[in-house]
């Protein structure tokens, strides 16, 4: 059973993942997970740069913004077919994340997380001012619905299997990474750059190519959400944005890649359901990350891998925790 507990597992939740709509055909649930699932790919991104890595963004929402308006440009303006704009999304979002990779080396910390905060303001302005080309604060509207095996996703719950699609790609991409020469290269990094270095590690390579596989995954998740949504605006990209993926990797746990799914689900979907209560649904939902922060520094995913730990082997595992306090656990 220990052996077969991991595929189980899967199959399980993949059965649940994409049997959903057929339990219900709510707009307002499906937006709701569609957005989730968009939000648990940032947060996978994230992950790949500071959970994995050690390096600490503030300005993700950047890359995000990046990928959706560029394929949103290119389908409206230039009329490309839509996956070209998945793909061309990424791949301005990676180029993006090598400008801002390689000048931020030599920084970290604080240090390179207000240089990703400025960046992501620089992004924004641009975004805002370039009206020529972004229709500035106004948007783009009539970003055309994806058309696949000839039936067009112009509706959430149709929609909803590109992104639950989408999503398990980036798990697995993610996973693949994580257990690599590359993962391994990183997660030294994150612990000891000089050590790593030592031990022949070239920091510099890696640390760009985090930047890059980060920046390609959020600009995939921001070309999904602009022809999800059908119309995006500068507001959607503020840096705010930032902050709320942070957390959801935080809450989920950082360097889990478990944990960067549950977070993005319980993020998105507790403050739509604490609105009954008004503004103290602010209250609440700065609370419970918190008290996540204090009672469950591992994250969502290092409490679940340690139930699951504790019932395959009889007691909880050991959770080795980073050289910033993260876990390599929970994935």
């Amino acid at each position: 059973m220990r052996s077969m507990y991991p595929r189980i597992r899967t199959i399980v939740l993949l059965a649940a993942l994409y049997s959903l709509p057929l339990f219900t055909k709510d707009p307002y649930v499906m937006h709701l997970s569609n957005m989730a699932m968009i939000y648990a790919i940032l947060s996978l991104s994230l992950n790949v740069l500071t959970g994995f890595t050690g390096q600490f963004s503030v300005g993700h929402a950047a890359f995000y913004g990046i990928g959706a308006y560029a394929s949103a440009l290119l389908t409206t303006k230039l009329g490309a077919p839509i996956w070209v704009g998945f793909i061309a999304a990424g791949v301005v979002a990676a180029a993006a994340g090598a400008v801002l990779g390689i000048p931020s080396l030599r920084l970290r910390g604080l240090y390179l997380a207000v240089t990703t905060l400025g960046f992501g303001e620089i992004v924004y302005q641009l975004i805002v001012n370039w009206v020529s080309l972004t229709n500035g604060p106004r948007g783009l509207i009539g970003v055309p619905a994806p058309v696949i095996f000839g039936r067009m996703l112009d509706t959430y719950d149709s929609y909803y299997y590109l992104s639950a699609t989408l999503l398990v790609a980036t798990i697995f991409v993610v996973t693949r990474i994580y257990y690599s020469r590359v993962g391994r290269a990183m997660l030294a990094i994150r612990e000891n750059e000089l050590a790593a270095e030592a031990m022949g590690i070239n920091s510099t390579y890696y640390k760009v190519m985090a930047f890059v596989v980060a920046a390609f995954f959020a600009g995939v998740a921001g070309a999904l959400y602009a022809h999800e949504i059908r119309f995006i605006s500068p507001e959607s990209f503020v840096s705010q944005e930032s902050i709320t993926i942070l957390c959801m990797m935080v809450v989920g746990g950082v360097g889990s890649i478990a944990g960067s799914v549950l977070g993005a689900f319980v993020l998105t979907f507790a403050p739509e359901y604490l609105r009954a209560v008004g503004d103290l649904r602010l209250v609440l939902y700065g609370a419970t990350i918190v008290l996540m922060v204090t009672y469950a520094p591992h994250g969502l995913g290092g409490t679940i891998t340690s139930l699951e730990h504790r019932l395959t082997h009889g007691r909880r595992p050991k959770l080795k925790a980073g050289g910033d306090g993260t876990t390599a656990a929970g994935v």
